[in-house]
């Protein structure tokens, strides 16, 4: 990268795409500090006036670095369910070994959320960013319960809500192993997954069964 003032000429796709990933370097470095369209620019090697060009301002542009950032992740996990092969319990598995395993829980990764999510409240754009990937996780996981609890010969369950339930132990086995690592082990967090699934299939959790959750 050139000094600040020399920015590189850059097709229309490949500014958004050096702009987000620019984003995305500046808060895993600097936090909040990196919220800076200067720094952006720097980092990225494209003007402030050509950045304002492509969004209307930061709160923009960091939308769609957050949006960029959590489907990039929901992608991966994708792939690592399709190499997992037509095995419903396997492809679940998959889903959750892939939540809990790097990049999901490194630093860099932890702080770019932390920032994102303190932007949630008093940002629109961004709650709606976060809506629209939260409901591609959830429904996600719902479809990937259902299989493997029918698979399993388990009671129907309500995968909506067994989704939230098991999104939420991820998260917070996911904030905790990325704050401190040495609190359990990454397979400790999938056995303990794992087990919550066990219960959810053996009828041990009745409340989330699909015919009483209905009512």
């Amino acid at each position: 990268m050139g000094e600040l003032g020399k920015f590189e000429r850059k097709l229309p796709n490949d500014r958004r795409k050096a702009l987000i990933e620019a984003t995305l370097a500046c808060l895993a470095r600097e936090g909040t500090a990196g919220l800076s369209i200067r720094k952006i620019s720097k980092e990225a090697g494209i003007s402030i006036g050509l950045i304002n060009h492509h969004y209307a301002g930061k709160d923009e542009l960091v939308g769609a670095a957050y949006e960029h950032f959590s489907l990039g992740h929901l992608d991966r996990n994708r792939e690592r369910i399709e190499a997992a092969g037509d095995d419903p319990r396997a492809r679940l598995h998959a889903y959750i070994e892939g939540l809990l395993s790097a990049p999901m829980m490194d630093r860099g990764t932890l702080r770019i959320w932390v920032v994102f999510w303190s932007i949630i409240e008093n940002s629109k754009p961004m709650l709606d960013v976060h809506d629209r990937t939260y409901a591609a996780y959830r429904a996600l996981l719902a479809s990937l319960i259902e299989a493997a609890g029918r698979q399993a010969g388990a009671p129907p369950i309500d995968g909506r809500l067994a989704a939230i339930a098991l999104t939420a132990m991820l998260d917070g086995l996911w904030l905790e192993g990325c704050i401190n690592p040495e609190t359990f082990s990454p397979e400790e967090a999938v056995m303990m997954c794992e087990s919550w699934v066990d219960a959810l299939f053996s009828g041990k959790m009745p409340r989330l069964l699909a015919s009483i959750a209905r009512n």
